[in-house]
């Protein structure tokens, strides 16, 4: 129909009354395949293929200038000498100066597709829309295939039957009066939506959209109705998504608290779209500790996650449905489902749902108690998760409702359980960010301590008043080569994060760098560094651009208490001496070279060895616990050595109640009290030969360790100890310098340590196949759980550890 009316790209052209053409437009040329300039000043004549018939000419002319114009089908001659049939328009004469002309248009006539009645039959038969026709009194007369496909009531049972009788389910009063209107009106009504079942699919609903028409005679009378069906249960299940997710985002997460969160899916859920919804969350969740899935502090996988009733909701009030109550634990997974039902994320439908099941009786007798009790036929239950983050678990029943759970209606409960996650883990957010500084400084001090055999420790951390802020006060104990350990304590200058921040910072690298078996002055002097580095890091635009730097500082005290030689090695920087209570209750402060705070640099670090006697007790302290309210530090160390002083032989209970006496009440600064009471390890457990420089030494050497370990009632060792001091031993004989000793240590391990004179460090290889050498500490590194070499004022020490079965 378009391009029966647009005429802009017809043929054209301007011929005079005589015949001769005087203008040519390009659609002419597209037309007939002549230029214009072989054309204009021409006959027009002698494009017309057909006899000329100068009678016609006449009487069209004639019509033509009346005013009426004409029209026909004539045949034209295109350039290349095949004939054209075109629809030919001649406009009303008109005058250019003084010639009479007239305006001609043609465009060229195709055929017409005819639609044979066996493709119009099919067309209408198979058509992907289901299609009716019914009489005046609304009885069929005719349905196409796919309207018998979507009722499932046979063609032959439905012709000359009304719809009410035979899908009474399917609001039929409704749909006919709707045809009775279209009957009486003789308007169509288009695109009604219901919703219903048929005996294609009884068991779920579906949502259709059909339009009526009206029939019409020759007469224009109404002869009967035909309607179109169309199953858009798709579109109407995502329109109803879009919009419960809509109405969700206003109803769930309207404050940041976690429980509340919880409450208002349930409370929104609740009967829109179940009868019975419980929302149950991890306990990290609720108590905004830590970050992740936290799956791993959930305890056994037989137990199950621990959980708590965040919320629920019941069309029947108290919910009587529950086991738990709000607040209870409510570890509940269904069924032969675990862990990994929170950790993959994917739903669970039980469309239907068995109280008489085995596994359900086995695993949740109460609920199943429950299920059968109250009716509960049909179960979902999501995870709930958000931002890569396993928060618990929604479970939605259905009791009253009588239909059951489909698939499209999990991914309806995923998209509101989405949304509710997002809005817990925003308020788990909130909630930990007002807690964050406290949770990130006991993140970041030590969870567990261990001194080994060398020590007994017990440590105490009291936060700052939150008034002020956290501080960076930290302590550690660091299991250390030849059964010797490291105590540290320090203090980071300021409140806040970025104090907090910086102690972990530091810890860490205290850590690592105890680990390479630095000295105590030799590891202040690269925390100092360090502490340098990140004073620059926080140094802002302005006063980068003055070449200055934000000073961040902080004290330390680093020490090592060997066992064996009874001897504690110490350097501090800037941080209050320890304090010293001898066996028989005697109490120092040994004070070495104080140093300066870390962060100022430029400064040496010097270290300091004092001789500890067994059961005597060391205690590493920061500077608010000795402070006071009267700012007396003196005062301060004298009443912590007092109360350390008395004979209290639980650590964990002197350490507990030291900080309580001292600091009764909030203090603006953080205080952590470390203490260790020592332990010396005797000849029993520590034997050391010195060693000839001769290889044939090695086999003395060998064999009188191994007699040695066997008698310390580790045979299980005996073989790789043999090996182990066979390469040590050997190895320093051939590239160190002498003396050469080897002392083996018992204690919680067994360590072999090689001693020699020479300061070159050792170096693991990897030999290859066709070396005849250089496998020795590869081998020891193989057999041995931990080695390693530090360096003393004499040379160094190489060392290697096993694990006592």
């Amino acid at each position: 129909m378009r391009d029966l009316l647009d005429a802009s790209t017809d043929a054209a052209a301007v011929v005079s009354a005589a015949g001769v053409v005087l203008g040519w437009t390009r659609g002419a040329e597209e037309l007939l395949g002549h230029p214009a300039s072989e054309v204009v000043g021409g006959s027009a004549a002698r494009l017309v293929a057909m006899p000329a018939d100068p009678s016609r000419v006449a009487a069209v002319a004639q019509r033509c200038r009346a005013g009426m114009g004409w029209s026909g089908l004539i045949a034209v001659r295109h350039r290349e000498g095949r004939a054209l049939d075109v629809d030919l328009r001649v406009s009303a004469s008109f005058h250019i100066g003084e010639d009479e002309c007239f305006l001609l248009s043609a465009r060229e006539r195709r055929q017409q597709w005819t639609v044979r009645q066996s493709v119009l039959d099919g067309f209408l038969t198979r058509s992907p829309v289901g299609m009716a026709v019914m009489d005046r009194e609304l009885r069929y007369v005719w349905i196409n295939d796919t309207l018998e496909r979507f009722g499932g009531v046979p063609r032959e049972q439905r012709l000359g039957r009304r719809l009410s009788e035979l899908l009474p389910g399917l609001q039929a009063a409704a749909i006919e009066g709707l045809m009775r209107k279209v009957l009486e009106t003789g308007l169509p009504v288009t695109d009604y939506e219901y919703l219903g079942w048929s005996w294609a699919d009884p068991h779920r609903q579906h949502a259709y959209s059909t339009s009526f028409f009206p029939l019409v005679d020759a007469d224009d009378s109404v002869t009967g109705v035909c309607y179109m069906v169309q199953d858009v249960t798709e579109r109407w299940t995502a329109r109803r998504l879009l919009t419960l997710v809509n109405e969700a985002g206003t109803s769930v997460g309207t404050t940041l608290d976690v429980m509340r969160t919880a409450q208002e899916l349930a409370d929104f859920v609740v009967p829109r779209f179940a009868d019975f919804v419980v929302v149950d969350l991890l306990e990290p969740v609720l108590s905004t500790e830590g970050h992740g899935a936290w799956l791993t502090d959930a305890g056994p996988a037989s137990v199950g996650p621990v959980m708590r009733r965040a919320g629920m909701s019941s069309v029947r009030e108290g919910c009587p449905e529950a086991v738990a109550r709000v607040g209870d634990r409510a570890g509940f997974l269904p069924p032969s489902h675990d862990v990994s039902l929170l950790v993959d994320g994917e739903p669970v439908l039980l469309p239907v749902l068995d109280p008489s099941d085995e596994r359900w009786i086995s695993e949740q007798p109460e609920r199943a108690a429950k299920i059968r009790e109250f009716g509960l036929h049909s179960f979902i239950a999501v995870p709930m998760r958000a931002r890569n983050t396993v928060l618990g678990i929604a479970t939605f029943m259905r009791s009253l409702n009588p239909v059951q759970f489909q698939p499209d209606d999990v991914l309806l409960a995923r998209e509101l359980v989405a949304r509710a996650a997002l809005c817990v883990d925003n308020a788990r957010r909130y909630t930990r960010e007002h807690t964050a500084a406290v949770t990130l400084q006991r993140s970041l001090l030590p969870q567990a301590l261990t001194g080994g055999t060398a020590l007994d420790v017990a440590s105490a951390y009291l936060p700052a008043d939150p008034t002020d802020g956290v501080g960076g006060d930290w302590f550690d104990v660091i299991p250390l080569s030849g059964a010797r350990v490291g105590l540290v304590v320090g203090d980071v200058v300021g409140h806040g994060l970025t104090a907090a921040a910086t102690m972990g910072r530091l810890r860490t690298a205290v850590q690592t760098l105890a680990d390479m078996e630095m000295p105590p002055d030799e590891l202040l002097a690269h925390l100092d560094d360090l502490v340098l580095r990140l004073s620059a890091e926080r140094a802002d635009d302005e006063a980068a651009h003055r070449n200055t730097t934000a000073f961040l500082g902080a004290t330390c005290l680093y020490a090592v208490y060997d066992p064996v030689t009874r001897r504690c090695t110490m350097a501090r920087a800037g941080h209050p001496p320890p304090v010293v209570v001898a066996p028989d209750g005697q109490v120092s402060f040994p004070e070495p070279p104080a140093g300066p705070p870390l962060g100022l640099g430029g400064m040496a670090f010097e270290a300091t060895e004092i001789e500890l006697p067994e059961n005597s007790l060391i205690g590493l302290y920061t500077d608010g616990l000795i402070e006071g309210a009267d700012g007396d530090i003196e005062l301060g160390m004298s009443r912590l050595g007092e109360l350390l002083a008395r004979s209290d032989s639980d650590l964990d209970v002197l350490c507990s109640s030291a900080v309580r006496q001292l600091v009764p009440v909030p203090q603006p600064d953080d205080i952590a009290l470390l203490l260790a009471r020592t332990h010396a390890l005797g000849a029993d457990h520590v034997v050391s030969w010195q060693v000839p420089v001769d290889p044939a030494a090695v086999a003395d050497i060998r064999a009188r360790a191994t007699r040695q370990v066997a008698a310390w009632g580790l045979a299980d060792l005996a073989m790789t100890t043999e090996l182990v001091v066979s390469e040590l031993v050997t190895n320093a004989i051939r590239y160190a310098e002498p003396p050469i000793r080897l002392r083996l240590i018992r204690d919680a391990r067994l360590t072999c340590e090689v001693s020699d004179a020479s300061s070159t460090a050792p170096r693991l290889r990897h030999a290859r196949s066709t070396d005849e050498g250089g496998r020795g500490l590869f081998l020891v590194a193989q057999l041995t759980d931990r080695w390693g070499a530090r360096y003393t004022p004499d040379g160094k020490i190489i060392w290697a550890e096993q694990e006592i079965p």
